[in-house]
């Protein structure tokens, strides 16, 4: 196997900021000392078992999403890999399965750039209840909900581009938010 990448917190400081904005307001405590606490336990993304192809992403509190309902995730968590490869974050497979757990936005593209943006390359995951039962769905700390999965790209042989990322998500188009 190439070993093509590292995960790494975000700092502590970038932690609480982006803590404190995706979840004032919420119900879930969203102060810079709630912060902090939940920042400690974070762990970083692992395979189950050697022959996993995905990275499980754990959740850092507890969530509790009705039918319908989502919510933003932020996990810590930021990848440094090699320029010719992709992080592709999707549903744990139990949970899509059992529950019709999504992604917002099908399936997330981390760029090898992304690492390096104005926001550390903090990876955040937002998640939809889809579930066609309306059952609830619990998610506990430290419970794998997303994984990641690695994969070597490729460019066109007439490829020219040479701006670079600064900035997080839609930063590529100009709708950097």
């Amino acid at each position: 196997m190439d070993r093509i990448a590292r995960f790494s917190q975000v700092t502590d400081k970038r932690w609480t900021k982006d803590w404190c904005a995706t979840f004032e307001g919420s119900g879930i405590p969203a102060g810079p000392e709630d912060a902090a606490a939940v920042y400690r336990t974070l762990k970083l993304p692992k395979r189950a078992t050697a022959g996993s192809a995905g990275y499980d992403f754990y959740a850092p509190v507890d969530l509790h999403l009705e039918p319908g309902e989502s919510v933003k995730v932020p996990t810590g968590v930021r990848v440094e890999m090699n320029q010719d490869h992709v992080l592709l974050i999707v549903p744990r497979s139990s949970l899509g399965f059992k529950y019709k757990l999504e992604l917002s936005n099908t399936v997330g593209v981390i760029d090898s750039d992304y690492y390096y943006s104005d926001n550390e390359g903090h990876i955040f995951i937002k998640i939809v209840n889809s579930d066609p039962e309306k059952r609830p769905l619990d998610i506990r700390a430290g419970q794998a909900f997303a994984q990641g999965i690695f994969l070597r790209y490729g460019i066109t042989e007439d490829d020219d581009i040479s701006n670079a990322r600064n900035g997080g998500f839609g930063s590529t188009d100009g709708q950097n938010s």
